[in-house]
């Protein structure tokens, strides 16, 4: 029997109403200063007026060493592709980021950065009246936080820890039982479908690791759930009552359990065989707290579903866990992300548990443990899968729900930023992280900045094209040939941009609501398993961009229109006019490029069908079919799922479907020496090999366990895709527009499949 323990905290009562209210009045303090400093301009008050006035000066006349060298564009275009053709160079010649290689490309970085904002701040701002001055230092100020975020996150990037090797070492300890402590894996579960929870429970039991124990913790109390614990042979636990929901649930089971070692993992995510033989050596060096690992999906995410490019674009964590982690590891800030880790349960304790007063209960802990003094590691290594949010407005939850709980770090003890014990590297990455989130900010503004443009006649922006070529694209063409290289593969900035924009107008309100009221809302379950017959379209979502796409179109002809007018002129009239031009000229090729985006974005909130809730793979498997006992037919396999498997022939004469259908059949994979019974339900050719759709009888549980292990437990089994070079993406993305699947693939059978690559 377990023993019951308390939690002890040491830290003293939080109260969050007067941090709410100071953290509040900061931020609406500086919006009121703001504002009173516009309005003040616009109504023309001296000195606000002589301030800017004198601003435009130095707008009007730069410093000498800010102007472009007396040459030709031609000159300064052949410099910027020359710079472009270098880093090139480099990330061929070391195609995986090394220290060497990523030290020049940051170097070579952050000083085109730093050109680029000195020529910005100093040569660019339009002040000459109260409007434009008020857009010209708004697109600045939304461009100077964009700067910011990826500045830190370049500095960063310059200590990477991979930990793979020393996890080779590590896990012949393990392996050998020199060291083998008795570990707890918890399934926090709320609502999530049995036949899910049944392949969880099953990967964790499947661990190859003698002294572990699996929990299934129940915060719905089913009965259902606890037949199957019962069933499977796993350790049931609920409570009373659902107080601080995961969070909650965790340390209810912590005060009940024993083991010296706590592993978790979210209700939907699988491990493989060797997830404990790889973390769990780190665990020798006493200061280790805790060792998280890459979450990993086994199902496309619905941005790339509803595209039509599930086997193209990579999920969109692939960027934070390929990138972001490795560069958390080296600043001593690993994020702990709720699922996959394993923590030593005294560091735990000692630290209070998993913190119960945000929604990010996690990212929270992670911080708490790492201000105690203990160490949080990062292993680059793909041991589990999960499902990815299954439709858009899945993944619009999910995604408010990090936004939300992540911002709360303002209003709670555990912030980053002032909690005592973080070292100034740690909070530095910590800030990063936290000014993330408002970049959804600056998204919305860039969006909206062409339509003042047309609309207003509003020039935000002054520049030359020489400029143009000697600061804006050296710096452009740098970032977009390195991006991808940087983050090892996993995301090119143009199909970033459009997993950002298509939710910046609700993670922007978000992050403006939780910094006025951070608790108004509590933990919402991202729901898992379902399925639909039919397209749907994301009204709640799409509204905003509706209203842009309309706006943004009548001001594409607009600006168009104007610059054609007036193109002809632009040699003979004042000054402030052929600004105005060039501005307008800006103006259509930014409302052009929006307009892309937004439509490819608006395609992506029309959710596709998804008939099955079962995932098939593309597995390849050698298989013998039986019909009536007696005639065999010999095949490969071209899917298989836990409902049943398609095979590709390899000899002619299997009866059709009408004949099939009503025999008895047996099937056998050979590699996983496992034996199972069926019924076609489908004959066809694929590749001009007969193939034959088999969904399997009713089956036993050691049968259920065998094809579990086969389908998600085998080590080294989840691989990583690379994203698309820039090029190709912007070729997928208008073959995405061009031929969307709702008008083209409304005729595919419903029964179809979605496949996922292991």
């Amino acid at each position: 029997m377990s023993t019951t323990k308390k939690l002890k905290s040491t830290a003293p009562p939080l109260k969050p109403l007067f941090r709410l209210q100071l953290t509040t009045l900061i931020m609406l303090s500086v919006v009121l200063g703001a504002g009173a400093i516009v309005t003040a301009w616009f109504t023309g008050q001296g000195t606000i007026t002589k301030i800017f006035q004198q601003l435009n000066a130095i707008q009007q006349d730069p410093p000498l060493w800010l102007e472009v060298p007396m040459v030709t564009g031609g000159y300064l275009l052949f410099w910027a592709v020359a710079l472009m053709v270098v880093v090139l160079a480099i990330t061929k010649v070391s195609p995986q980021p090394k220290v060497w290689s990523r030290t020049i490309v940051i170097g070579i970085l952050l000083i085109l950065t730093v050109r680029y904002v000195l020529w910005r701040s100093i040569a660019t701002l339009n002040t000459s009246t109260p409007l434009n001055g008020v857009f010209s230092l708004g697109l600045f100020g939304l461009e100077m936080l964009m700067l910011v975020s990826g500045t830190l996150q370049l500095f960063l990037m310059l200590r990477v820890r991979d930990r793979r090797e020393q996890a080779d070492v590590l896990s012949e300890d393990v392996i050998c039982q020199k060291y083998a402590p008795s570990v707890d894996i918890f399934i926090p579960t709320y609502n999530e479908p049995t036949f899910i929870l049944r392949r969880t429970i099953i990967g964790c039991q499947a661990i190859e690791y003698n002294h572990k124990t699996v929990y299934l913790l129940d915060d719905t109390r089913r009965p259902e759930v606890e037949a199957l614990a019962q069933e499977l042979g796993c350790e049931y636990r609920t409570r009373p009552d659902n107080r601080h929901a995961k969070a909650g649930n965790l340390n209810y089971a912590i005060e009940r359990t024993n083991g010296e070692l706590i592993v978790v993992f979210d209700a939907d995510f699988v491990p493989t065989k060797n997830f404990l033989t790889r973390t769990i050596g780190f665990f020798q060096d006493s200061t280790v707290a805790l060792v998280q690992t890459p979450q990993s999906f086994y199902n496309s995410d619905p941005i790339a579903r509803n595209l039509g490019l599930e086997d193209v674009l990579t999920p969109e964590e692939e960027v934070f866990y390929r990138q972001i982690q490795p560069i958390r590891d080296g600043a001593g800030s690993v994020i702990c992300s709720g699922t996959s880790f394993v923590v030593r349960r005294s560091a735990l304790e000692a630290t209070g548990g998993f913190v119960t007063d945000s929604l990010s209960e996690d990212y929270f802990t992670g911080i708490r443990l790492s201000a105690q003094g203990y160490r949080l590691l990062y292993l680059d290594e793909k041991l589990s899968a999960g499902l990815a949010a299954e439709n858009i407005a899945a993944h619009a939850l999910q995604r408010l729900r990090w936004a939300r709980g992540t911002l709360q770090a303002f209003f709670i003890k555990s912030n980053p930023l002032t909690i005592p014990g973080l070292k100034p590297l740690q909070r530095l990455a910590h800030f990063e992280g936290l000014l993330h989130w408002f970049t959804s900010i600056s998204q919305v503004g860039f969006l909206l900045m062409p339509l003042a443009y047309s609309f207003l006649g509003v020039i935000p922006l002054r520049s030359t094209s020489h400029e143009l070529l000697y600061y804006f694209l050296p710096y452009y063409l740098v970032q977009l040939t390195v991006f991808s290289w940087l983050n090892y593969r996993s995301r090119s900035a143009l199909l970033s941009g459009i997993y950002t924009l298509v939710l910046c107008f609700p993670l922007a309100l978000t992050v403006v609501q939780v910094m006025l009221n951070p608790f108004s809302k509590g933990f919402s379950v991202t729901p898992k398993g379902t399925a639909s017959d039919r397209f749907s379209f994301n009204w709640s979502l799409a509204w905003p961009l509706l209203i842009l796409f309309v706006a943004t179109a009548v001001s594409l002809w607009v600006n168009l229109g104007m610059c054609m007018i007036k193109g002809a002129w632009q040699q003979t009239v004042a000054p402030e006019v052929a600004l105005q031009v060039k501005g307008i000229g800006l103006g259509w090729i930014w409302s052009a490029y929006n307009l892309l985006m937004i439509g490819i974005a608006l395609l992506i909130l029309l959710d596709v069908p998804r008939p099955h809730p079962h995932e098939w793979f593309d597995l390849r498997r050698t298989v013998r079919l039986t019909i009536e006992g007696d005639r065999s037919f010999w095949g490969v396999t071209t899917m298989i799922s836990e409902v049943g498997l398609e095979v590709a022939l390899t000899q002619a004469g299997f009866p059709d479907l009408a004949e099939s259908a009503r025999l008895p059949l047996t099937l056998e994979i050979l590699e996983s020496n496992l034996i199972l019974h069926g019924q076609a339900i489908r004959t066809g050719y694929r590749d001009e090999f007969p193939t034959v759709r088999i969904f399997f009888e009713p089956l036993s549980l050691a049968e259920q366990r065998q094809l579990v292990e086969m389908l998600f437990c085998r080590p080294g089994q989840w691989k990583r895709r690379h994203t698309p070079g820039e090029l190709q993406s912007l070729l997928l993305l208008f073959r995405a527009l061009l031929k969307p699947k709702v008008l083209f693939d409304r005729q595919a059978d419903v029964s179809a499949m979605t496949v996922a690559k292991v």
